[in-house]
Order: structure tokens, then C-alpha cells, then sequence
């Protein structure tokens, strides 16, 4: 949560050169709460797995938030009761004319395929090309923040030699930009793909920010349009046993996999692998919500388009340069 304080409170500036969000009398006494709104398009097979793990690390924020969980329609999930996909998920069609503070797209194991080939591609590009109207920040997470760059931005991705599974140091490269907010110059993170970005492209293009990397995953956090699309190359969502899961089912498959890097005490799998990136995925998340709650209309109705150059909360104007 941010600190109200005085307006000319010497310590404030302070603060905020150190990109710690205050807040002064001014604005406090104008703000409006209510919870925030935020849909998840859950495109993971284990359904019921990857909402534990994306609902824990929303949970440490202290303002309700409302959760509406969407399937997609054009590809029937085959790992998950259909009664409770049924029961608690909704399709693009029943939430398109609505809007939303947040979006979350997840991954999907799927990378291996050009994107045209997957099977829900048009349905996907129909949502992100609606998040950008309807969505305030849109957070995409491993294939769904490639599928996002390559779809907005033209991004291709690699295929890698090989998987690209365990924990890998980052680097914070823009410490000023909001969701890098009380991180460590240094922060682990959970890897689990097969294909990279076109680093080259993604660092050429003046629209995005690349805020975190690591010198073995490339781009960690890209940041664009006032950090209203945000693209994860990682999994930080991730509990301490889902590598530990891929890893013995990608064995059970005859697959061979490489043991994830990191990971193990002593690179073995017998023991209990070491959680060793909770704080920072907590910090990501909050700093997200908390930049959603700070910025987005009280009165979704309100709401401007993601790709405009600045836009005005009240007498408050935001400039796509300056989160």
C-alpha cells in the first residue's frame, strides 16, 4: 500500500527518487476504493494448479480483488473436470462487452508451434487485441508474453537447443520503472520453456523497456505502453513442487529431461527442492496490482485505450513514459 503523507513533507521527495510510491493529501482525499476487477485466461492444462498458484501470489494484496477465470472456446481442456470448468469460468463471449482493471494470460505448452498453428490462435489474438480497450494492464506470463509481443509488437521467438528448466538469477537494468519496486538488484526466478525472444528485436524497438534479464534466459520483465502491457518470460507464479512435477513427468514420458537448474539440494531429485523465489514473485505482483489500483478509473467506463500517448485520471495525467 502506498504512504499518505503531508504534501511538502521534506521526506517525500526522497521517497520517490527511490521509487517508493507516496502518496500526498491531495490525491488521498480524491480517491475512490472498490475492488479490483481482473480476469485470468487460464490457458494451462492443469487448470486447477495454475489457479493455486496465480491466487496465492495475488493474495498478499490488501484491497479486495474479484477474480473471473476464462477458457477459451475454440479448444476443449482435457486435463480438467469439465463440471468444474463449467462451474467457475466464463468464455471470451459472456465478458467482451465488459471491462476489466486486470488481465493475467498465462502460459500454455504450446511453444513449440508457430503461433498460427495453435489451435485457439485467433480466438487469442481477438482477446489481446480486446485487452488493449478493455483491460487496463495486461500481464502475460511465459508463451502468453511471447504470443503477446509477437502479436503486438511482431516479436518472433527461437527454439532453443534445449529446455530451458530451473531457477535462474535476474538483474534488475531499470530500477525506476514501477514493478521493479523494493526488488533486489538480483532476484531468482523458475524457467521452464523451450523457446527465447528475438533479443535483438525486442531490444531495438523503442516501445518496450526491458526492466529485468538474466544472462542465461534474456529478457526477464518487458514493460510497454506505461507498463499497461507487461510480459513475463518466466514463471514466478510458480509453487515450490511444479518443476519438481515437469521434470518426473517429462521422465514418466521417456523423455530424458535435464534435471532443472538450481533447483535440488545437490541436484537431487529425492530431496526437497528449495523455494528460493517467493519474495520477489510476491513484489511483482503487488507492485502490479498496486500500480493498477493507483492509475486505473475509478469508473472502468472511463477507461483509455493501452496504446494512447498519455491519459488523465481526474486532474492526474499519466504519460506512457513515465511509470
Amino acid at each position: 500500500m502506498p504512504i499518505k503523507v503531508q504534501n511538502d513533507l521534506p521526506a517525500k521527495h526522497i521517497l520517490e527518487s527511490e521509487n517508493i510510491f507516496v502518496m500526498d493529501e491531495t490525491r488521498a482525499s480524491a480517491q475512490e476504493i472498490r475492488p479490483l476487477r481482473i480476469a485470468i485466461l487460464n490457458l494451462m492444462p492443469l487448470k486447477e494448479d495454475t489457479e493455486l498458484d496465480i491466487l496465492r501470489v495475488l493474495s498478499n494484496f490488501p484491497i479486495q480483488v474479484e477474480i473471473t477465470f476464462m477458457k477459451t472456446k475454440s479448444h476443449e481442456a482435457k486435463n480438467t473436470d469439465p463440471s468444474h470448468l463449467n462451474k467457475f469460468y466464463v468464455t471470451f463471449d459472456m465478458v467482451r462487452e465488459e471491462r476489466f482493471d486486470g488481465l493475467i494470460i498465462t502460459g500454455a505448452p504450446v511453444e513449440k508451434l508457430a503461433f498460427e498453428e495453435v489451435e485457439y490462435w485467433e480466438e487469442l489474438r481477438e482477446i489481446m487485441d480486446w485487452s488493449v480497450t478493455n483491460v487496463f494492464s495486461t500481464f502475460h506470463i511465459c508463451w502468453g508474453a511471447q504470443a503477446g509481443l509477437y502479436h503486438h509488437y511482431g516479436i518472433r521467438k527461437r527454439l532453443l537447443p534445449e529446455k530451458l528448466s530451473g531457477i535462474y538469477r535476474q538483474r534488475a537494468v531499470h530500477r525506476k520503472k514501477m514493478i521493479m519496486r523494493g526488488m533486489d538488484d538480483e532476484f531468482l526466478v523458475p524457467v521452464s520453456r523451450y523457446t527465447g525472444l528475438d533479443e535483438a528485436a525486442v531490444h531495438s524497438d523503442p516501445e518496450l523497456y526491458v526492466v529485468a534479464e538474466g544472462e542465461e534466459t534474456g529478457s526477464y520483465l518487458i514493460l510497454a505502453c506505461s507498463s499497461r502491457q507487461i510480459f513475463v518470460t518466466g514463471h514466478s507464479e510458480y509453487d515450490r513442487y511444479d518443476l519438481d512435477k515437469e521434470y518426473k513427468r517429462d521422465l514418466g514420458r521417456g523423455l530424458s529431461p535435464a534435471l532443472p537448474k538450481n533447483y535440488y539440494p545437490e541436484d537431487d531429485p529425492l530431496q526437497t527442492p528449495l523455494l528460493s523465489w517467493r519474495s520477489s514473485s510476491n513484489c511483482t505482483y503487488t507492485n502490479w496490482l498496486n500500480f493498477i489500483y493507483q492509475e486505473t478509473p475509478y469508473d472502468l467506463r472511463e477507461l483509455r485505450p493501452a496504446t494512447e500517448d498519455s491519459y488523465t485520471l481526474g486532474d492526474h495525467t499519466v504519460e506512457r513514459d513515465s511509470i
